[in-house]
């Protein structure tokens, strides 16, 4: 008996991701079709984009198959980088009220 190399997948999962790549990207579309403006704009978009790139990783670059280690090295930094852009906004919103306290409103 030959030992396989690799690891075989049966076909449906990869068209059943491709079908639900497809909705969400017709999802991301329609809230243009449908006008939405502002922040509920830009967090449904971020939202579908966010779910799109998940199943990417996970099912075509066999992430969901990988052992948990090989997981954490690959998606724990960008996750990170996130949560450091969350804080730096916040940030930034309080060096911006502050400037207003202490430096009066601009000319």
């Amino acid at each position: 008996m030959a030992h396989a190399e690799g690891q075989q997948h049966p076909i449906s999962v990869y068209l059943k991701i491709w079908g639900l790549l497809f909705v969400l990207s017709a999802f991301s579309y329609m809230v243009d079709y449908y006008n939405i403006e502002g922040y509920p704009r830009w967090g449904l978009i971020l939202l579908f984009m966010m779910l799109k790139a998940g199943l990417i990783v996970a099912i075509f670059m066999h992430m969901a198959w990988e052992r948990l280690a090989l997981m954490y090295a690959i998606l724990l930094p960008p996750l990170l980088v996130l949560v450091f852009v969350f804080l730096m906004t916040f940030e930034a919103d309080y060096t911006m009220i502050s400037r207003g306290i202490f430096f009066g409103p601009g000319s």
